[in-house]
């Protein structure tokens, strides 16, 4: 029997294909859809990405046919029609996708017809069909990419050295653009021309010219992936798949994969990945003495989505020393996928194997620290699971008030932080979120 989702962590499809146009500068989406589809999704996206903000024709202001009662019984075709016209006349954009909610996909609107229609038009207007029921902000993502780059990007030669990046998704992630701005410097060092698709320096030209890249690189076990199969299949450009690199030991995999892929010469790799390690160490060693004399290691909770879930366990057994025993994996996903994802809390150097749990429910948490803790029934001796800290989203703020647990939000949604350009990918990320993290330790001194 399928579980219902109690208090999703994602929004709808349109509200990933949303997020994503969100991040792309002069990309104007139009939405045909139910009237109060872009105002809901704007309320959810905005604060649940970190407070990501509307951009130049996003949140309150996006364009939406706002199908009423009569267009669902009579068609929406015409009113469909009638928006993109005055969309094209009053927004100033480079590019127009047409994005469709659930009512208009289930009477049968024909958006690909109307919406050719407007070929003529000097600006590229494209049709991606959205409906919520194709899948979550993740399938958005993916949905609005491969529209991209079937109908947009150019097919171009390829340039050795040249490579996209894939898996990190605008506002799902909220550290989206740090995030991508780090992986961004890290392969740089191996001379490599890197195009985030996303991110700061980053727009429409970037995505145009990403047919030239010679690789693609998914930093995700699960999401990315479909775009960089059409990628392959209309391109010719060949991918791998690696974890999001969080510390020093997961980005030194990372960068060996890149260069092993490219043939890049080891030299140069392992020089970059020694100079980086030096780097992070030496910053990290000036927390070794408050680390002991205060005695701040803690078990761990991890609640977060297939790509932050393993690599931050990761990071917190094998750099930061803690012991995370419980790790809760909230998106919906296949079989195959899960096991991918179980492979990732293998082999880990402290000898520790978190207990993994895959569960969209947030209510589900306080059972599974039952089952790893048994409550206390006054025996005599009694290994409770403390002090201990909850690296999740906003919606575990209950339960770490219940068990007196500090509360680091990292997944979406995250509406208690502000985030700009803050990363927790790469050596300076995992910097950051050890700052973070014991930051929170220390709040009272």
């Amino acid at each position: 029997m399928s579980k219902f989702v109690d208090r999703p962590r994602y929004t709808c499809t349109l509200g990933g294909a949303l997020a994503t146009l969100r991040a792309i500068p002069r990309a104007i989406p139009i939405i045909h859809a139910s009237a109060g589809c872009g105002h809901n999704l704007h309320n959810a996206i905005n604060p649940g990405g970190g407070y990501l903000g509307g951009g130049y024709c996003g949140g309150l202001s996006l364009p939406s046919s706002n199908v009423t009662e009569r267009d669902i019984v009579f068609g929406g075709e015409n009113r469909l029609r009638e928006q993109i016209k005055t969309t094209l006349e009053v927004m100033d954009g480079d590019i127009y996708l047409v994005l469709t909610g659930c009512m208009v996909e289930m009477i049968g609107d024909d958006l690909d017809a109307v919406v050719s229609e407007f070929s003529d038009y000097d600006k590229p207007v494209l049709p991606v069909h959205t409906p919520s029921f194709r899948g979550n902000s993740f399938t958005g993502y993916e949905l609005v990419l491969s529209s991209l780059i079937r109908k947009y990007v150019k097919k171009q030669s390829k340039i050795p050295g040249n490579v996209n990046i894939l898996g990190i998704v605008p506002a799902q992630d909220p550290f989206w653009q740090g995030n991508l701005k780090e992986i961004k410097r890290l392969l740089e060092k191996l001379g490599l021309k890197v195009n985030t698709l996303f991110g700061e320096g980053e727009g429409l030209e970037s995505i145009r010219n990403a047919g030239s890249a010679s690789l693609n690189i998914v930093v995700s076990d699960t999401y990315g992936i479909t775009a960089a199969r059409t990628f392959e299949e209309v391109h010719g450009i060949p991918y791998i798949t690696t974890g999001l690199p969080i510390g020093a030991e997961a980005t030194g995999n990372f960068l060996r994969a890149v260069s092993d892929a490219l043939s890049i010469d080891k030299t140069l790799t392992e020089f970059v990945i020694a100079q980086e390690e030096l780097i992070y160490y030496s910053y990290l060693e000036r927390l070794a003495d408050i680390y002991n004399d205060i005695d701040l290691q803690r078990y761990a909770v991890v609640v977060a989505d297939a790509n932050y879930a393993p690599a931050l366990s990761k990071f917190l057994s094998d750099e930061l020393g803690w012991l995370p025993e419980l790790v809760v994996i909230t998106d919906l996903l296949e079989e195959s996928q899960k096991y991918i994802l179980l492979e990732r809390f293998k082999n880990y150097q402290s000898g520790l194997t978190p207990v993994v749990k895959f569960d969209t429910d947030a209510s589900s948490i306080k059972k599974y620290l039952a089952e790893i803790r048994p409550p206390n029934r006054n025996q005599r001796y009694y290994d409770s699971f403390s002090p201990a800290v909850i690296l999740g989203s906003v919606y575990e703020r209950d339960i770490a008030g219940e068990f007196g647990f500090p509360l680091l939000t990292v997944s979406f949604p995250v509406t208690n932080r502000v985030v700009l350009n803050r990363s927790y990918v790469g050596t300076n990320g995992a910097l950051s979120l050890a700052e973070d993290l014991l930051g929170l330790l220390v709040a009272g001194r």
